[in-house]
This record gives structure tokens, sequence and C-alpha cells, in this order.
């Protein structure tokens, strides 16, 4: 918020309270003047019809005090030096309407400059006369008959000093607190602002948390098609070669084309469950069997055997390797390499050729999980390279757990792609990796 703030002017109901406020006072300082001449105030007061007008002159421009707060102001500082001037009796309402004038420039004057002016000018002039007065009361021995003038502390010098303290608490206040007012509306404005600001940014906030997660769920798609898709593509090619030679392993090639392909529904579905009904991830439909073992966000490590045993049955034998004491990972750590390992054996059967192998081979290091897929294949087409749509969601995978990946040629031929993600221990340290030779095993569906 710049220097150049203005406070809003109040509404409509709020220029009415004003008005019912000025009508108040008007009142009220005609009651207090009755009082006054009631009890004599001044021995010759004035006429009623001077008091009358100074009284109004006074209290009822305090309507427009937040519209027109500096004319306000010099109008009731007048009517003030009216009343004291020519003897009006009133000294209560009075007193309150000017501290009401001066406290309005500060808490509602647009134009802080000639706020500040205004008040000071009316401040010194009070202060000036208050101080001819002194003198022409120090000259006439008949004003104040009993006070004493003599001494440097003398009754009157007292009197001159209380009247001036008086006098700078009362103007003082009216200006430190309008000032204060005004501070606080401006402060209030710019938490309203930056309340705004959060908002919008929440707003977009919350439009870009939908964007990436619609980019999130493509990418689940593309992983769920492509992966099912090209077993099915390889059975269905087996299937077509040997059906009228071996009808036995034509049929257990379209038993894994009809497995694949429930499993590629099955999964889809429950992505796009996830968006069609928000609380489906919390609360599972009844009556779906084992709905939380079959769902792709409670995939992990434990199912990477199934991606080997499927692309062996693809036709592209491969084998897993554990390499170290297993020791737990967190779902979204197993879930990322469940899937980094699906695309890759996905590529391999996609571009590697109808001769090659796959490994797949998992480190549990110290402070962190490797895995690692190669093949022998002599690589071709987009894919096998970096800019490919696989591995740019492989490296967002990674990166979203703290991971990083490393994909590229191998030197004695084939591909290569490692993920490794770090892991920091909860109570304790993993096994230490000199036992890893010990716990080398191998798993060849």
């Amino acid at each position: 918020m710049t220097d150049e703030w203005k406070r809003p002017r109040p509404d409509a109901a709020g220029y009415r309270r004003d008005a019912l406020g000025a009508i108040g006072l008007t009142i009220g300082a005609g009651l207090s003047s009755l009082l006054y001449y009631r009890i004599g105030s001044y021995d010759d007061p004035a006429p009623v019809w001077l008091t009358a007008v100074v009284i109004a002159a006074m209290t009822l421009p305090l309507a427009l005090r937040r519209r027109y707060p500096e004319l306000v102001a010099v109008i009731a500082s007048v009517g003030f030096f009216v009343t004291q001037q020519f003897a009006v009796p009133e000294f209560l309402v009075s007193n309150i309407t000017l501290f009401m004038a001066i406290y309005s420039v500060g808490a509602w004057s647009t134009r802080r400059r000639r706020a500040t002016i205004v008040r000071l000018a009316i401040i010194a002039g009070m202060f000036i006369w208050i101080t001819v007065n002194l003198i022409i009361s120090v000259s006439d021995p008949e004003l104040l008959p009993n006070v004493s003038r003599s001494g440097v502390f003398s009754q009157f010098a007292s009197f001159a000093l209380l009247n001036f303290a008086t006098n700078l608490l009362y103007f003082g206040g009216a200006y430190y607190f309008g000032d204060r007012m005004w501070a606080a509306a401006r402060q209030r404005a710019v938490l309203e602002e930056r309340t705004a600001e959060l908002a919008d940014e929440r707003e977009h906030s919350m439009r870009q948390a939908i964007a990436l997660d619609r980019v999130r769920i493509a990418r689940e798609l593309h992983d769920v098609v492509a992966h099912h898709v090209s077993v099915m593509g390889v059975q269905a090619g087996a299937a077509r070669r040997v059906l009228a030679t071996d009808a036995a392993q034509a049929t257990e090639s379209l038993v894994m084309i009809e497995s694949s392909a429930r499993s590629a529904v099955d999964e889809m579905h429950r992505l796009l469950a996830t968006l069609r009904d928000p609380l489906s991830a919390d609360e599972p439909n009844e009556g779906a069997p084992d709905a939380a073992a079959q769902a792709s966000s409670t995939r992990g490590l434990e199912q990477v055997p199934e991606l080997v045993a499927q692309s062996t049955a693809a036709g592209v034998s491969a084998k897993l390797v554990t390499v170290g004491q297993p020791h737990p990972a967190t779902p979204l750590v197993g879930f990322t390499l469940y899937r980094v390992c699906q695309e890759a054996l996905t590529n391999v059967r996609k571009h590697a050729g109808d001769r090659a192998t796959a490994e797949v081979r998992i480190r549990y290091l110290g402070d962190s999980i490797e895995l690692e897929v190669t093949d022998t294949g002599i690589g071709r087409g987009l894919s096998r390279g970096t800019t490919g749509h696989g591995h740019i969601g492989m490296r967002e995978r990674l990166a979203a757990v703290g991971g990083r990946l490393e994909v590229g040629p191998r030197p004695r031929g084939g591909y290569l792609v490692r993920a490794i993600v770090p892991l920091t221990p909860a109570g304790g340290s993993w096994p230490d990796d000199a036992d890893s030779d010990a716990s080398l095993t191998e798993a060849t569906p």
C-alpha cells in the first residue's frame, strides 16, 4: 500500500449516525446553556439569540465531520472562540465539540499535509488567544481581583501554568488520537488487502494443484495403458503365430491378454473414480472384493515380482535380483519405485527388440533404495532417449520423493534405468552394506 492511500468515506448509515450525534449534541448544549444561565455564570451573559446561533454553529456541522473535516474544525473553533469571548454561558458541550472537530481532522482528512496545517493553525490560534487573555488579566487588577499577582510563584502564575497545561493536554490529545485512528484505519486496510491477496493466492494454488493432479493422473493412465497394452500386443502376436499349431499356447496367451485387459480397466476405473468422487480414496466401495489390495495406490516394491512375471509372460525374459537386507519404505517411495519399474519394463518390451532380456535389481543401501532395470536389447526409438514422456514422468515422480534418475545406454550394450531414492530411517539405522553379498537373492519367474 502506497503513501497515497485515502481512507474510504463512511456509507449512508455512517452519515446518518453522525447527523443524529450532532442533533444530540445540539440538544445537550441547549440544556447546558440553560443551566449555566440559571446559576449565573456570567454577570452580563450573551443574549439568547446569540447563544442559540453559536450553539448551532458549534454542534450541527459535526454531522459532516467525516466528509468535510477541515471546514467543520474551523467552524467549531470560531464558535468556541465566540462562546468564550462574548460570554455565552456554555462550557461543557463546547469543549466536547471542539475536541471532536480537531480529532476528526486527524482521523478522516484525505490530505494529510493540509490536515496538519489546519490543526496546528487552530491550536496556535487558541494558545495565542489564551496568552493574550492572561496578559490582559495581569495588566487589569479588576480582573480576578482576589488572585495575587506578586512573586514568581504567585497565585496568578500558578493559574496561568495550570491553564496552559490543561489546554496542552486537551489539544495534544485531540491531535494524537486523530492521527492514531488514521494509522489504525490504514493498518486495517493493509491487513484486508493482504487477506484478499492471500485468498487469491490460495485460489490460484488450488487451481494449480488441480492442474498438477490432472497431469499426475494423465501420467498414471499413461503408465497403466502403456504397460498392459504392450503385454497384450506381445501376447496377441504370440497367439496369432501358434493358433494353428499349438492351441494350448494360444489359449494361454489369450488368458494373459484377458488378465492384462482386466487389470488395465480396473486401474483406470480407480483413477477416474478419484476424479469423480474425492471421498472414494477414503471410503472404498462396499461390495468390492479386496479393494485395497487391488488399488493402484497400494502398489509398491512388494508387487515388483508381478511386473517381472508379466514381462516374462509377455515374451521378454526378466529376472529380479534383491541386494541387501530389505528394509521398509514409505508407501509413496514404494509406489514411485513400482511405477518406475513398470515404465522401464514397458520400454524394454517396446524398444529393446525380440531377443532382449531384462534384469530388475533392487539394492537396499544404508540410507537409500536403488532400483535398476537393465536390458540386453539394441535400443531404438525416442523413448529410449531422454526426451520421452515416460522418462519425464519418472524424473518428476522421483523428484517428488527427493530421488534422482539415471538413464542411458550401457557400455556393453543395452539400456540402463536407475532410480535412487534417499531414506531417512526413523529410530535407528538400516543394516550395514557389508552384508549385501550374503543377502543376495534372485527370483526368476
